[in-house]
């Protein structure tokens, strides 16, 4: 079987949204809801990639979640800081890495997204998402054969 050739930097979304730290997880939550995205990469004042939080780990602060107001009440009463509930030094890919190489990281792993990095700095990120539309539009050029 030959290797998938598309490359992680055709599919990946550029620029992502991303964190401090030290940022409280309220304003995390607040980003994803907005961006509609379930993960951050966390970055310290360089930019370089230290770690990523996501939906899930905002999630496990707040047992019940009812509507969104009582879900940002909550967090704002917890005062809980993007670090204590991150992971740290993340499984991350560089841009020319082919999907395929990607999609078996995160299969390996059980992770649903990677930063994309290229020098330490954050410049995408890709995600299961990412690669669904992948697969899509090589099915459509298929039946279009």
């Amino acid at each position: 079987m030959s290797r998938r050739k598309s490359l992680v930097s055709a599919w990946m979304t550029s620029r992502p949204i991303t964190i401090t730290p030290s940022a409280p997880v309220v304003e995390a939550y607040r980003l994803m809801r907005e961006f509609g995205v379930r993960r951050l990469p966390v970055v310290d004042e360089e930019g370089t990639l230290i770690g990523i939080v996501t939906l899930s780990d905002v999630q496990r602060l707040i047992p019940i979640a009812g509507q969104e107001q009582d879900v940002e009440s909550a967090l704002l009463l917890r005062a809980t800081k993007v670090e204590e509930i991150m992971t740290w030094d993340p499984i991350a890919v560089r841009p020319d890495v082919t999907v395929q190489e990607a999609a078996e990281l995160m299969l390996d792993f059980q992770v649903s997204g990677l930063p994309v990095i290229e020098g330490g700095q954050v410049v995408g990120i890709i995600t299961e998402s990412d690669i669904f539309r992948l697969v899509v539009e090589e099915w459509r050029q298929e039946e279009d054969e």
